[in-house]
């Protein structure tokens, strides 16, 4: 089959496909010839009247299609959700008039993006912070200066003003901000201290993950350092960011083979080997990890509002010192 797109992304895009096959559904044709919509999404088009083929409109995702028929798919530009205030409990760390600093935990996705419109940081900043943080940095992403991936947990700052916002963003644009991590790592770092580089760019394979790239991506950097170790199957290692990349920490730690435990995306699950050197519990507590094992423990910045040095540190979660009781018993 055969297709086009004759409209930007951003905007309402048409999309015109030939069937090279007799009998399919439609609904299916146009999924396979259209991969980064979901058949869940075409059907609702087609049954919303979105969907045309000389001249007519067909609203019926089962018709069977016919080799060399044409059809032309309207797909309407996403408009943007506006976050709701949600009652979401916070563990606020520091607030005053120009920002506020959560200890967020894992499980939690800072703002509203498809598959999460709410329950997510900015609803429940909405609602701690009222009115005051609406519009701030944008309406999709009021105050956020920075993030965190879902399943990590730790300090994130939020700002409450424009000139806060600005003022933060230049200081991470800079990299002048102090941020640091406690991750429990597969194997043992070698050297127990150093440095990890390389472009990250996403997966040519996979588009929802990163990964580190030959060519073009994003130059990164990662400090590293041993904490502890635990026999010779795993460490709690101290990264500081020297950049700030999607997935930063887990890539560069895979990519030197000692993944974040816990961390299937990148590698972090129950291997053979790693199975034979755990125990009953351990493995069952592993497994049931929500996320992995990343903390973000330091943030430290010069506060916009008296231009004063400051910096908040947070204890590990439960989970991970759990975690590391577990495997200090082995």
């Amino acid at each position: 089959m055969t297709t086009s797109n004759d409209l930007p992304t951003d905007a309402n895009s048409q999309h015109h496909v030939i069937a090279d096959t007799v009998g399919d559904r439609l609904d299916r044709m146009l999924a396979t010839a259209l991969p980064d919509h979901s058949r869940t999404r075409i059907k609702g088009l087609i049954e919303n009247g979105q969907l045309t083929s000389a001249g007519r409109t067909i609203t019926d995702p089962s018709y069977r299609v016919k080799s060399g028929e044409e059809f032309t798919l309207n797909i309407p530009a996403a408009e943007p959700a506006i976050p709701q205030p949600e009652a979401i409990d916070l563990e606020v760390v520091h607030e005053d008039a120009d920002l506020i600093v959560i200890d967020k935990p894992a499980g939690l996705v800072v703002h509203p993006a498809p598959g999460n419109i709410g329950g997510t940081l900015v609803n429940a900043l909405l609602a701690h912070c009222g009115e005051s943080l609406s519009g701030i940095g944008g309406v999709k992403r009021p105050g956020i200066v920075h993030r965190l991936d879902k399943e990590t947990s730790g300090l994130i700052v939020v700002a409450k003003n424009d000139r806060t916002h600005i003022d933060l963003s230049e200081q991470f644009a800079a990299r002048t901000i102090d941020r640091a991590y406690q991750a429990l790592v597969w194997g043992i770092p070698r050297p127990l201290t150093g440095n990890i580089e390389g472009n990250i760019g996403r997966n040519r394979h996979n588009r929802k993950k990163m990964a580190i790239v030959p060519s073009g991506g994003k130059h990164a950097k990662t400090g590293y350092k041993v904490v502890k170790r635990f026999g010779d199957f795993a460490t709690l290692v101290e990264c500081r960011l020297a950049t700030g990349r999607t997935h930063q920490i887990r890539v560069h730690m895979a990519h030197i083979g000692h993944p974040v435990i816990g961390d299937t995306t990148y590698g972090g699950g129950i291997s053979g080997a790693r199975r034979a050197a755990l125990n009953e519990e351990t493995l069952i507590f592993i497994k049931k990890l929500q996320g992995q094992a990343l903390h973000a423990f330091e943030l430290g910045f010069r506060h916009p509002g008296s231009t004063e040095s400051v910096k908040f540190l947070s204890q590990l979660p439960i989970e991970m010192s759990k975690l590391i009781a577990l495997l200090e018993s082995l």
